[in-house]
């Protein structure tokens, strides 16, 4: 396990209580995680039957739940900060590789987007209080402050490598990242109930009602005294739906930064970490590139905003044809995920020739980027291969299906391509960890000697070197040869590339998280399956797609500066 590291030889005599201790350590784990499945399950059966009319389980109840949750999960973390965090050697080790300045940072953005949310909705049920019950006020005031507390606290305890009260911190976090996950399921069927009324709506069939939205979760009258006419009420109420995706975000964000603080707990490291960290240098950071990944990339996601627009306005138009619209989206798709593809075989290639060390070491934070990575991606994989069956086989053979088949199937490469780049740039050491078993007649760059005038003997060093001076302080420090020349142009691609598929990601991201769903304009998939099904499948993978977007974004974020 990642928590296994060996003492120092002054801490030989405690030995033996180290290993019970780790023993128990496995029986802590395991309360934990026993008590996060037994909430979570709770949590999901509330949501998910919530969002049928024919199941007795109202919105108010999984309002009441959540906020619930949000209160205890408030409670421990405030113990946390207050209490167990300045108990006497509480915190004597901090995870380099944990809550990277990008993370936290992508987690405050989405925290305040979230804030926003709970605004527009606190605003919404106020439009109607007299027919409202008080928890729908309640519970976004409860989850601002929620937002405030856990943002705070994963902003200066993510590191955290916590050894006192174990098994509460275990629990605590379990349930934590429980109440997160909880968030995001009601966040995700809230947005899927609300995308098949628009449906329903736009097509004026209720046939397909399987899902049947409440009229209190689609915005609709909420009885006969209830409703929402005034201009502001409905800018609140088409307010927060927008806002949605940055709370899942959110939630998700949070969760993954918790359950590394889990796995944190009790673990021993050594003095000097492994591996590379997340502070490169502010040069490092905003230069050494060719600029035309960033330049290619913004362009695609100039165009992508455009062809998003376009897409909505067509789509959800009176009396327009979401044909064109179609064509429009997918002939965009194809041309950046065929692009994506090739920038992430070309990356994977450029590897095979790079002389970094691998970094193999045991990194929790690395393990659970890796393991998300390859879950996210398959939800995107089903819905293409439910797209490339019914394309094929379905009778339909135009134009629209020639681009949905095409599209399909470049997602899946892109997919693929982008993870093998992705995972095999995050365990790469950083730059100047090259592997030591280059020859003599190799170049003398880095090598170091006592003698200066050793150094234009060999012959495969130039005649004019850059050498650093030798220091006065005593006649055996020797002179290092250690200013390297210009970055490596393998190095500034590698940058190039990383970017370019950053900004691709997030466009791609942009799209069906703010609504673009061409599963069901493009009827393909919907007659073959039937809506029932279709809907079915794109409502449980298709979250999972777009938070792979995300994932992917923060996850080359890390390979650019690493580069």
């Amino acid at each position: 396990m990642s928590e296994d590291s060996a003492p120092g030889p002054e801490e030989s005599p405690p030995a033996p209580r180290a290993g019970s201790r780790e023993v128990w350590k496995k029986g802590g784990r395991l309360l934990s995680v026993l008590l996060a499945v037994n909430v979570l399950l709770l949590a999901c059966t509330l949501v998910s039957g919530g969002a049928f009319n024919k199941v007795a389980v109202y919105d108010t109840d999984v309002f009441a739940l959540l906020t619930t949750m949000m209160l205890l999960a408030s409670l421990w973390i405030l113990f946390y900060l207050f209490r167990t965090v300045r108990c006497p050697d509480a915190v004597p080790y901090r995870d380099a590789h944990a809550g990277p300045i990008w993370l936290r940072g992508g987690l405050v953005l989405f925290g305040i987007c979230t804030l926003v949310m709970d605004v527009f909705k606190t605003g919404y049920y106020s439009s109607f209080f007299e027919c409202q019950s008080a928890i729908k006020i309640l519970h976004p005031l409860t989850q601002a402050v929620f937002v405030i507390v856990q943002t705070y606290f994963l902003w200066v305890s993510a590191k955290d490598c916590i050894h006192v009260h174990l098994d509460l911190t275990r629990c605590g976090l379990m349930f934590t990242l429980t109440t997160n996950l909880a968030i995001w399921m009601a966040a995700v069927v809230d947005e899927s109930v609300h995308q098949t009324h628009s449906y329903d709506s736009s097509h004026s069939n209720t046939s397909h009602l399987r899902l049947a939205p409440d009229p209190e979760r689609a915005g609709s009258p909420v009885g006969g005294d209830c409703s929402c006419n005034t201009a502001i009420c409905q800018i609140f109420q088409q307010g927060y739906f927008y806002l949605y995706p940055f709370n899942i975000e959110y939630s998700l964000f949070a969760s993954t930064m918790l359950y590394v603080m889990w796995k944190n707990v009790g673990r021993l490291l050594a003095s000097s970490t492994h591996g590379h960290g997340h502070t490169p240098s502010q040069i490092s950071l905003f230069r050494e590139t060719f600029f035309a990944g960033p330049i290619l990339g913004l362009m695609l996601f100039v165009v992508g905003l455009a062809v998003f627009i376009i897409y909505e306005v067509q789509v959800s138009g009176e009396g327009s044809r979401p044909e064109q619209a179609l064509v429009i989206y997918y002939s965009f798709n194809i041309i950046c995920l065929g692009l994506m593809t090739l920038v992430s075989l070309s990356g994977s290639v450029i590897y095979r020739f790079d002389r970094r060390a691998m970094d193999h070491h045991k990194n929790p934070t690395r393990t659970l980027d890796v393991a998300l990575l390859m879950g996210a991606a398959l939800g995107q994989y089903a819905i293409s291969y439910y797209s490339i069956v019914a394309v094929v086989v379905g009778t339909p053979r135009d134009l629209l299906g020639g681009l949905n088949l095409a599209h399909a199937l470049l997602m899946i490469a892109q997919h693929t391509f982008q993870n093998v780049f992705i995972i095999e740039s995050l365990h790469r050491g950083p730059p100047g960890a090259e592997s030591h078993d280059t020859t003599p007649k190799e170049s003398c760059h880095g090598l170091t000697f006592a003698n200066a005038d050793a150094l234009h003997t060999l012959p495969a060093c130039p005649p004019t070197p850059r050498l650093v001076g030798t220091n006065p302080g005593g006649p055996q420090e020797a002179v290092a040869i250690i200013l390297a020349p210009r970055s490596h142009w393998r190095r500034r691609c590698l940058k190039d590339m990383s970017l370019f598929l950053l900004l691709c990601n997030v466009i791609l991201w942009i799209m069906p998280a703010f609504g673009a769903r061409p599963h069901f304009s493009n009827t393909v998939e919907v007659d073959f399956y039937g809506y029932s099904l279709w809907a079915a499948i794109v409502n449980i993978c298709l979250p999972f797609g777009i938070f792979y977007r995300m994932h992917a974004v923060s996850s080359l974020l890390e390979v650019y500066v690493l580069s």
